[in-house]
């Protein structure tokens, strides 16, 4: 059996690829300007450990809405309804960016471009955004948090459109369906399972986006945390960083067992 001689292009292209890899880092690193460690930084990341050993447990909870328990909540809260809001108006986003033939569709590629753009603005650009617009506070962050996932899941969701298998669609029209039954019986149920499945992995995503929400004032516990650093509060820092370290672990974990139940 002859095998085919590989051409000089064919041979060198790993090689070529590697050198432009390099060639970027190098380049993304001389733009760097290195000022080197600050004598206060041994200080202060030893201060913070300290805080992380000496919590301050009296800022657990008050009961007065000022407190660590209070401020997860509504960050809890701030992702949440974020990511609830972004589903449901992602859906039809998906649908239009969607390319569902092998034929070039304007219709999708605008979708796509239009996702992208949604997808540029980070939550915290959104958030400060926002709040010039509604205030400061939880409702800036809700809407900071809602807008970059519409850009994030609706390219999720729209993935998962394109891959599905097209025969149960071609057969209900074959019967004598119209696309609506086709939509209703076929597709929605087809992908249902993976709209949820990446809606709760965004969820994960979104509770360690609305913890540093709270620095530009778009709610949540980055508002106690930034306070409690430029005082030098150690111990105050110490709890709240328990606090969030405690709350994503818990939603990761629960997030990934509901995950692996919806993919059995």
């Amino acid at each position: 059996m002859m095998v085919k001689k590989r051409s000089f292009y064919e041979q060198s292209r790993p090689y070529l690829i590697a050198f432009i890899v390099l060639v970027i880092v190098i380049w993304a690193f001389s733009g760097i300007q290195f000022s080197g460690i600050k004598a206060s930084a041994g200080q202060i990341l030893g201060s913070i450990f300290s805080g992380l050993f000496h919590p301050d447990w009296s800022y657990v909870y008050s009961g007065h809405g000022e407190d660590l328990v209070s401020a997860l909540i509504e960050t809890l809260a701030i992702a949440f309804l974020g990511t609830i809001i972004s589903s449901f108006i992602a859906v039809p986003f998906a649908f239009w960016a969607a390319r569902t033939s092998k034929k070039f569709s304007s219709r999708s590629t605008f979708g796509k471009f239009l996702l992208t753009v949604i997808r540029v603005f980070p939550e915290l650009v959104l958030a400060i955004m926002f709040i010039k617009a509604v205030g400061p506070g939880a409702f800036a962050g809700v809407l900071a948090m809602g807008v970059h996932s519409i850009g994030m899941m609706g390219k999720l969701f729209s993935e998962a459109i394109e891959n599905i298998d097209r025969g149960p669609e071609e057969a209900i029209i074959s019967a004598g369906g119209n696309r609506f039954d086709a939509l209703s019986w076929a597709t929605l149920p087809t992908v249902l399972p993976e709209f949820i499945n990446f809606t709760l992995y965004r969820f994960e995503i979104a509770v360690r986006s609305a913890s540093i929400l709270g620095i530009v004032g778009a709610g949540g516990v980055g508002a106690p945390l930034i306070f409690a650093l430029s005082t030098r509060s150690w111990s105050r820092v110490g709890i709240i960083l328990i606090g969030i370290v405690v709350m994503v672990t818990a939603i990761d974990w629960l997030s990934g067992t509901i995950r692996k139940q919806l993919l059995k």
